[in-house]
């Protein structure tokens, strides 16, 4: 086999539909993950519109809407964090990277303390997951939704100790292109959920 035929053989094994395997594997992961989401969502609408009660985030008291936008505020910023991150990385700059990284670590860390802040006082109030069918639906979403930002928390302090180690550059920023993915992913999830769970009003009975 000539050299120009193993080139392009070995070009093919290492792109998927254009993309590295590792691209593509993220993807595929998103892809299915994100049926598991639906999945949960589902069952919250399915059981919302057949309860006989619901709590009205706006007026009962139940939700602090307020501390959940800032919470999500803040994901959002980890999210434009991350973009700075691989846009440092793409460039070189190898210490802006490792700073971008470590303010999205900050952020996701700082979303999921609020989120046991929230949980403290809502079973301090009362509202425990095995209460009723919204606490149950309710502490599913958010505890698989939290499930994920730990995990990506935890996938980002391996990739920021690798750069702290000159690991990524210019030639060698796929992941943290990769990484990146995940993130915004479990961002553009919790805004839907945010949206869905905490700023829907329940249908009017009858």
């Amino acid at each position: 086999m000539s050299s120009a035929v193993a080139a392009g053989v070995g070009k093919d094994a290492r792109e998927f539909f254009g993309m590295t395997p590792g691209k593509f594997a993220m993807w595929s992961f998103i892809a299915s993950d994100g049926m598991g989401f639906a999945g949960l969502f589902a069952a919250y609408a399915a059981t919302r519109a057949h309860a006989d009660w619901w709590p009205n985030p706006n007026d009962t008291g139940v939700l602090n809407v307020d501390l959940t936008a800032l919470n999500t505020f803040i994901l959002i910023c980890s999210s434009v964090t991350m973009v700075f991150a691989l846009q440092a990385c793409k460039a070189g700059n190898r210490k802006a990277l490792s700073g971008w990284l470590l303010a999205t670590i900050l952020g996701g860390s700082g979303f999921l303390g609020i989120q046991v802040y929230e949980y403290y006082h809502l079973v301090h109030d009362g509202v425990i997951p095995w209460g009723d069918n919204f606490s149950a639906t309710f502490y599913s979403l958010t505890c698989y939704h939290g499930l994920h930002v730990l995990s990506g928390v935890i996938y980002l302090t391996c990739i920021w100790i690798a750069s702290l180690r000159g690991r990524y550059g210019p030639d060698n920023s796929m992941p943290i292109e990769i990484v990146g993915l995940f993130w915004h992913f479990v961002d553009l999830v919790w805004i839907l959920l945010f949206t869905f769970v905490y700023l829907f009003e329940p249908l009017p009975a009858g």
